[in-house]
């Protein structure tokens, strides 16, 4: 008898402990951190160079086209023909360029967006086993947080830590 109510007490008393849960608004927490803001910044910049280069690439390519045109009326239909190819050829080759441009311009955001990410979740982790959570759930848009009480949402803690640490 005295094991039974020994061992319901231990039962009752390991129900009674419950886990530290809190949660993360990850579209807030993003949106707030200064890292991020600033490799967002640096990779529209970028982007912004890209589109006034092949602005200013189309814009002598097409300058050059109409030359062509002019030129190719003088010429033999089969000479025009051969420079025409030419020229595709050499429009061709500079749109591929800049394509690959952007996609190396795209690929470097990325991998720095993903290290920004990688940041983010090791100080979430630290935060957490630093101050005694189980869990901290995800939340914002896609996130796993339908509802939680203001006082479990550390988003604001988080990122003063982030922002603070980013800044030294």
């Amino acid at each position: 008898m005295k094991k039974i109510i020994l061992g319901l007490m231990v039962l009752a008393f390991a129900s009674c402990q419950q886990e530290k849960i809190g949660y993360v608004d990850n579209v807030k927490l993003m949106n707030e951190y200064q890292e991020k803001i600033d490799v967002e910044a640096k990779f529209k910049t970028k982007a912004e160079a890209l589109t006034k280069k092949r602005d200013s690439i189309s814009q002598a390519f097409q300058i050059e086209a109409q030359a062509f045109q002019a030129k190719a009326q003088k010429m033999s239909q089969q000479k025009a023909q051969e420079e025409y190819a030419l020229f595709q050829q050499k429009g061709q080759f500079m749109g591929q360029q800049l394509q690959q441009e952007d996609q190396q311009l795209q690929a470097e955001g990325q991998i720095e967006m993903d290290s920004v990410v990688s940041v983010v979740k090791k100080e979430i982790e630290a935060y957490g086993k630093a101050n005694g959570y189980s869990y901290i759930l995800g939340g914002g848009e896609g996130g796993g947080v339908l509802y939680g009480k203001d006082a479990n949402d550390l988003t604001s803690e988080i990122v003063k830590i982030l922002n603070d640490k980013y800044k030294n």
